[in-house]
């Protein structure tokens, strides 16, 4: 394996193998440490506008494939470091971990930083208690002392946004599945769980097996239907929010189950027997691509793209185009590749999909192409091209 020079023989029992993690968890560590800084760097020198990104959060995601949540608490820890320099001192030295340095970050934020400042807390004292304890204390402990600081900082403040507890996070899988995680206040969780549960009870039939669990995440999807179907929720981008389904004629016509012939909006493969169950539901928005397909060349005539053309680039494109960028539809513009001023045609061939930030972009001297072979690229105002990063190979036996 290519990871031998990190593995540890002799007898477990000996301690030779847990002497070996310790030095890759220091290890780690510092390199957790050196990241953070040059994020921090890249960050007050802009760097990221260099690609077209508006932060090194978004660049992060884009660039080196990181989660949102992942690349948020790099930045955070870059900004942290800047403002306790004994804890970045340890970090450097292996001794404090990315995780505790992301739970002193909540102490320097903005905000606490100006209300130290006005009440005269001398950060140093802070820093030093804070190092002391990473370095010394369970995790927990360092827990409990940030966040006894943090309610110190303002011991009677006013009542708290209910909303700025709220969190939602989705994480979508290889299969198209998805996982939920988040958090609500009283009021909106009380709201949550009323919604959901006249569904849960009215939908109760003989000798129904399901779990709580089950029945509660069956209700959530009739939620979003009934809400889907209703008509009332925002139109995004002049298009109503819809599910949409990419599909052959044929493989829809067909009987046959074929396996991995339909796309959604999202890029979720299905089979054809599952586009044909959605394509029954008439609260489904349904687009076909066939001898009979909505018109997806308007000419000249015609200086916007109207819905068909709209889903049609949606569903071929996905999300924005721009190198780095997978904002989703519902945040895009479709811009003319050959603007129409220039003679540009109302077209899916000349339509790409890009979100507000990168359509500015696109006009301000960044271009993107389509290839033949389906894929987009993306060149700076100098000529050079914007890449990202080649997947990490696996490990050779």
């Amino acid at each position: 394996m290519a990871y031998n020079s990190y593995m540890c023989s002799g007898d477990p029992g000996s301690g030779d193998v847990l002497d070996g993690v310790a030095a890759l968890v220091a290890e780690r560590n510092r390199i957790d440490a050196a990241l953070a800084r040059r994020v921090r760097a890249a960050e007050l020198s802009q760097a990221p506008e260099r690609d077209g990104q508006r932060s090194m959060t978004s660049w992060l995601r884009g660039h080196c494939r990181l989660s949102g949540s992942e690349a948020s608490r790099l930045v955070r820890n870059g900004r942290a470091l800047a403002h306790l320099p004994a804890l970045a001192e340890a970090h450097d030295a292996g001794l404090v971990s990315a995780e505790q340095v992301a739970v002193t970050a909540r102490a320097v934020t903005p905000a606490r930083l100006a209300a130290a400042a006005e009440q005269g807390v001398d950060l140093a004292v802070i820093d030093a208690v804070f190092t002391g304890i990473a370095v010394e204390q369970p995790h927990t402990d360092l827990v409990t002392v940030v966040q006894r600081y943090c309610d110190d900082l303002d011991p009677d403040g006013p009542e708290p946004d209910p909303t700025e507890g709220r969190s939602l996070t989705v994480v979508t899988h290889a299969d198209g599945s998805r996982t939920l995680h988040g958090c609500l206040d009283a009021v909106g969780g009380e709201k949550f769980t009323v919604a959901l549960e006249s569904f849960t009870q009215a939908d109760r039939p003989a000798g129904d097996e399901r779990t709580r669990a089950q029945r509660l995440g069956d209700a959530l999807v009739q939620l979003a239907d009934n809400a889907l179907a209703a008509g009332s929720l925002p139109t995004l981008r002049t298009v109503k929010p819809h599910v949409a389904v990419r599909i052959d004629l044929a493989d829809l016509a067909d009987p046959a189950t074929g396996q991995g012939t339909a796309t959604l909006g999202s890029g979720t493969v299905l089979s054809a027997a599952r586009a044909r169950w959605l394509a029954c539901d008439g609260a489904v928005s349904r687009v076909v691509f066939g001898p009979d397909r909505a018109p997806l060349d308007l000419g000249r005539a015609h200086r916007l793209a109207d819905r068909h053309l709209r889903r049609a680039t949606e569903l071929r494109d996905g999300g924005c185009v721009f190198a780095g960028c997978r904002a989703p539809t519902w945040w895009c513009d479709v811009h003319h590749l050959v603007h129409w001023i220039d003679g540009g045609e109302t077209s899916l061939e000349n339509s790409a999909l890009l979100c507000e930030r990168h359509h500015t972009k696109v006009h301000h001297g960044f271009r993107v192409e389509r290839q033949p072979d389906g894929r987009w690229h993306t060149w700076r105002p100098d000529g050079s091209e914007i890449t990202t990063p080649a997947p990490l190979l696996a490990p050779v036996a």
